[in-house]
């Protein structure tokens, strides 16, 4: 793969081309990645409304009928459902862990197998996630593992 990085003029929008003879998935995740850096997400905290990038987020968790973020110093509630999250607004970079759970693969510092074929993963600020032996395979297969 060749990347090519030229000089804009002061007057021109930022552009990315890609050429390729496919697009292949390991293009989908990238160009995912490149559309939703800047996404930012809006929850409510202390009775006000929050945006935070979506690469701030940790992970996705359902308690009690709603859902929470998780970010390294905060908690914050959306109104949507994991569902929603995960067929909609989330890229490839995000993972279903469990029923309850979508973590950020990017924030995962560790892997190691856990008790019934699940595994826990470790995130960035210590905080533990199960992985359902569901969704083992499907971990493994985005992980190159």
């Amino acid at each position: 793969m060749k990347i090519t990085i030229l000089d804009k003029k002061p007057d021109e929008e930022d552009e990315i081309i890609i050429k390729c003879g496919e697009l292949d998935e390991d293009l989908r995740m990238l160009l995912d990645r490149l559309k939703n850096h800047r996404q930012k997400f809006n929850f409510q905290k202390d009775s006000k409304i929050v945006f935070v990038p979506l690469t701030d987020i940790l992970y996705f968790e359902s308690v009690d009928d709603k859902v929470f973020a998780y970010t390294e110093s905060d908690v914050l509630e959306t109104k949507l459902k994991l569902y929603q999250l995960e067929g909609e607004y989330l890229n490839n970079n995000f993972f279903r862990a469990n029923k309850a759970v979508i973590v950020n693969l990017s924030k995962i510092e560790s892997l190691s197998p856990a008790f019934g074929g699940r595994f826990e993963a470790v995130l960035k600020n210590g905080y533990k996630v199960i992985i359902s032996r569901n969704y083992v395979s499907a971990l493994k297969t985005l992980l190159g593992l």
